[in-house]
């Protein structure tokens, strides 16, 4: 495998959800430095023996650059694994620029995102025919990283999509207030923590209880909120849509 870094989403946490792009480069790397806060050391079950492992739990950019910059510089391969998948809140904006300031070359290797793991495990589509057809992914402004005033959570909540909230769990209930200006009381919320860990739990509540479920649980992180008219089954039974319709034809089905 080619000397450069490759930045690789490792999906919520179960290791049978990587890709297999992933698994392989994975299996090849010489260098792998990884979120232990974030990523399950079960993940690393199958690289080889003699490759260097590096937490990064505690480390800051400043320590992360470097060393990735050094180790592809001295010929070896280098993985920068991220929990989830990385083209979601994972700071890999600020590695890209490093990395092609330092003219070290770079590949993106995606995973899977939380809120596909989620909606799989609850056993739903996102977008059901005539009720809802819109995802939104949104987190709420933390110390690390402020969210923009113009998506500020009430004004996506009045789109009344399914609506993916990360990264929201310490400032839940801010969060409710602000959903319940546009989303019934009733509206199912699946709290999910954990997603893919051994310990993962998810519970299914209406929306006005979303912050007592959390506080009753403790949850401060790794916790996913999907607030969706999707996740109520009895509304959507009815609705179909028209791709296998025996009514509808289109181009392979006159």
């Amino acid at each position: 495998m080619k000397p450069a870094v490759y930045i690789i989403g490792a999906g919520p946490g179960d290791p049978d959800l990587l890709t297999v792009k992933a698994q392989k480069i994975l299996a090849q790397a010489d260098v792998i430095l990884f979120a232990d806060s974030l990523v399950p050391r079960q993940i690393l079950q199958d690289v080889r023996p003699e490759a260097e492992i590096i937490p990064t739990g505690n480390k800051t950019l400043e320590d992360i650059l470097p060393l990735m910059i050094e180790k592809v510089r001295a010929n070896r391969s280098v993985v920068r694994l991220h929990s989830g998948d990385l083209t979601l809140y994972s700071a890999i904006h600020e590695q890209i620029q490093a990395l092609q300031a330092a003219e070290i070359p770079f590949e993106l290797i995606p995973g899977i995102g939380a809120y596909q793991a989620a909606a799989a495990k609850l056993g739903i589509e996102l977008t059901v025919p005539g009720l809802v057809q819109t995802i939104i992914l949104t987190r709420v402004s933390g110390r690390a990283s402020p969210v923009p005033d113009s998506e500020e959570l009430a004004t996506l909540a009045a789109h009344q999509a399914s609506l993916c909230l990360y990264l929201a769990a310490r400032h839940v209930e801010v969060s409710q207030e602000k959903l319940l200006q546009h989303y019934p009381a009733d509206t199912p919320v699946a709290i999910c923590f954990r997603l893919g860990w051994p310990d993962e739990k998810i519970w299914l509540v209406p929306l006005e209880k979303m912050a007592k479920v959390t506080a009753e649980n403790n949850l401060i992180r790794t916790t996913l909120y999907i607030i969706s008219p999707a996740l109520k089954g009895k509304n959507s039974q009815s609705a179909r849509s028209l791709l296998y319709h025996p009514q509808h034809s289109h181009l392979f089905r006159p």
